[in-house]
């Protein structure tokens, strides 16, 4: 018996009794109810079945090299593999090792078949010695895009159940979810479901409520264990869902689906990285003509006049203007903090009426486009302003649309809409522009993907020649930014009350006004202790 460790890559069938049917077990009280995993030995990099007791923290394994599988009954299989036994001064002998497992459905039973096949196969792949005595241990897809601690920041992070409940009580979010599946029943009575990402299994329970003939629901994180336990709780539902865990970039489904559901936005609806695995689930389990819930993502953009914030951003970084901190002088490091500040989105709710143009949208067809497109976006930006004012950066939030046969049904970060997790975001320019009424703002947003699970922005901004005598199309001033999507500045506070722009403060009144209390409390403007502490959570 082994200690049933944690894999770095597997998959889980939670619910499966099982027993060692070798006679000299039999005495053991082997077996029981509990969970079967398919992953990978950390030492050898060898591929094996391990089956765990519940409340038991002891595993019944087989290595899979030279296992084999024959089906027993609609659920039930036996798992055999040779292994050896040695003792001091005794001849080696070798031996079959058979373990009976039964799954809770046969839609699990051929789902656990295909997991065998695939990780025998895989088996054969690795502990292959390379030239320096190394393991060669193959990696998936996303392992090759996603650096292995970001990866497990993430997974840990959405295997807790508190931050489960802060989606889930984002009642935009959740309440249209439910809406667009129940509004549309017919594209889910009596077909196979495919929840991406599945997370605490909410929206598998929808498909089943709308009448999904079964829903596979994929999860990668521990969240698997909970979904489980709510599941079983709704046994009306549950006993037409299936629980796998791992990646859709990895684990294997018995049967096409009809219809994928997933919840893969992050904040300006990109990060995480996680539409791509929609994509590539879309590609892997889709059966042709099927649809995909959402169907499309729009990402909308508007340039903004926000002088509260600007000085709010800059303010910042005035600490560092100090001469004579504990006998030190601060200020070298001045325009190096400056520039970091403004390298972070902001992420909050703000008035929409600080938008100085009609916004523009850039949108992802998430039932046609390729998994590459979403490695680099480069999105082209014109506007005309409807003021003269200072432009301070651009404004962006996104909607994604529930294509379905009976109603279609958006749901929206917009500003002045009602508030959602994701809130809207801005790129602040550390070099404001200034226009005037009618005067055209053109520019590019261009999004670079990265291992981290996120990206990188390039933000450029111009104010074209404008007025009777101006050169036609010539630039009269332009601003650039780049910033780090996965390290934003969460200014969650309540939107500051929208002042119009011809009542709006010089920059160098409203710096005399808050630079004293904010180096006196060492805070940011209108931000608590607790939202400052609070700022560096991770924020989908």
């Amino acid at each position: 018996m082994a200690s049933a460790d944690m894999f770095p890559s597997a998959d889980m069938f939670p619910n499966v009794s099982f027993s060692d049917v070798n006679a000299a077990a039999a005495s053991q009280e082997a077996g029981g109810g509990g969970k079967a995993v398919f992953g990978l030995d950390a030492a050898s990099g060898a591929a094996r079945l391990s089956f765990v007791s519940t409340g038991v923290d002891q595993a019944m394994e087989i290595y899979l090299s030279d296992a084999q599988i024959f089906k027993l009954g609609r659920t039930e299989w036996l798992c055999v593999s040779g292994e050896t036994e040695a003792k001091p001064g005794v001849e080696e002998k070798l031996f079959s090792r058979a373990i009976k497992a039964v799954l809770r459905t046969e839609a699990e039973s051929k789902a656990f078949s295909l997991a065998f096949q695939r990780w025998k196969q895989l088996g054969r792949k690795t502990g292959e010695p390379l030239e320096n005595g190394s393991i060669m241990v193959p990696k998936s897809k996303f392992d090759t895009k996603i650096e292995a601690s970001s990866a497990q920041m993430y997974f840990h992070y959405y295997g807790q159940l508190l931050h489960q409940q802060n989606m889930l009580q984002d009642f935009v979010r959740t309440g249209t979810y439910y809406a667009a599946v129940m509004e549309n029943r017919s594209d889910f009575e009596g077909r196979v479901v495919v929840d991406v990402g599945a997370g605490s299994g909410i929206l598998s329970l929808f498909a089943a409520q709308a009448g999904a003939k079964h829903v596979y629901a994929v999860e990668a994180s521990e969240m698997v264990e909970h979904a489980q336990r709510l599941i079983s709780g709704n046994p009306s539902l549950g006993q037409r869902i299936t629980i796998i865990k791992g990646k859709v970039e990895e684990v294997e489904l018995p049967e096409k689906a009809d219809i994928l559901i997933s919840e893969p936005m992050g904040t300006l609806l990109v990060n995480e990285r996680m539409l791509e695995s929609y994509v590539i689930a879309r590609d892997r389990f889709l059966a042709p003509d099927g649809k995909m819930f959402p169907t499309t993502g729009r990402i909308h953009m508007a340039p903004f006049s926000d002088e509260y914030l600007y000085v709010e951003m800059a303010n910042k970084a005035l600490f560092w203007q100090q001469h004579n901190f504990f006998g030190v002088d601060l200020t070298p490091l001045h325009s190096s903090a400056f520039d970091g500040y403004f390298s972070q989105p902001v992420v909050d709710a703000f008035d929409p009426r600080l938008l100085i143009s009609p916004p523009t949208y850039h949108t992802l067809d998430f039932t046609k486009m390729k998994e590459e497109d979403l490695y680099e976006m480069d999105i082209p930006l014109s506007f005309v302003s409807t003021v003269g004012t200072r432009v301070h950066g651009l404004a962006c939030w996104f909607d994604v649309l529930f294509d379905g046969s009976t109603v279609q049904r958006w749901l929206t970060t917009a500003p002045g809409s009602p508030t959602t997790h994701w809130y809207q975001l801005r790129c602040v320019l550390a070099q404001p522009l200034y226009v005037m009424a009618g005067q055209e703002i053109t520019g590019r947003l261009h999004l670079v993907a990265h291992s981290a699970q996120s990206y990188t922005i390039y933000l450029t901004l111009s104010a074209k020649m404008w007025g009777v005598g101006a050169e036609q199309g010539g630039i009269l001033q332009t601003s650039t930014a780049k910033l780090e999507l996965k390290e934003p500045y969460y200014r969650l506070s309540q939107p500051q009350q929208y002042v119009p722009q011809d009542q709006q403060q010089p920059l160098s009144s409203l710096q005399a006004q808050g630079s004293g209390q904010q180096m006196q409390d060492g805070l940011s403007p209108g931000i608590t202790v607790e939202q400052e502490r609070d700022s560096a959570a991770f924020t989908r």
